[in-house]
């Protein structure tokens, strides 16, 4: 019998996810509901890119606040370590635009510029519309889906090429 692995790490998620918007992208045209796992697909990749952008060596500004400071004083006393639990999308957004991004001596952190910073908080807004669905009749308009999604992807070229807090992609 065949063994079949799906194999991921942080930068498979970030990438796989950007790719799969790209192909819903396309169905757009086609057929309009393609637009919610567009949307899903840019939040996933927004996220996959704003935790390589933290995860810095211990990997440990990703996540909660509460659950790194409690990480490393178990690691530091030989205790037992919590449970590891990712950030909120919103607030690993506001630290890539702080100083926690300024770990490596030419780090640079996000400032947004235009409608960037109510896209992303827009995109999350709509992400979680879509994830915690209730039953109900929903009409979204979609003429600023567009805008919404380039502000993104300017935060994600950002993040994975200009920032210096990613070292490398791999080759796949």
């Amino acid at each position: 019998m065949t063994e079949y692995w799906l194999r991921t790490d942080e930068h498979e998620e970030a990438v796989s996810s950007l790719e799969a918007a790209a192909v819903w992208s396309v169905q757009i045209e086609k057929k309009m509901d393609y637009w919610k796992w567009v949307v899903l697909a840019i939040h996933n990749a927004s996220q996959g890119f704003m935790v390589l952008a933290l995860r810095g060596s211990d990997g440990l500004r990703p996540l909660k606040d509460n659950v790194a400071a409690e990480w490393l004083t178990e690691y530091q006393e030989g205790g037992e370590y919590p449970m590891e639990k990712l950030d909120s999308f919103l607030n690993l957004y506001k630290k890539v635009k702080s100083d926690t991004m300024l770990f490596f001596v030419h780090s640079k952190k996000f400032t947004p510029i235009g409608s960037q910073g109510r896209s992303d908080k827009k995109l999350n807004s709509l992400r979680d519309d879509f994830i915690h669905f209730l039953p109900r009749s929903w009409s979204l308009e979609v003429s600023g889906l567009p805008r919404i999604c380039l502000d993104c992807l300017a935060l994600m070229e950002f993040l994975g090429w200009e920032c210096g807090n990613v070292v490398s992609f791999p080759i796949r």
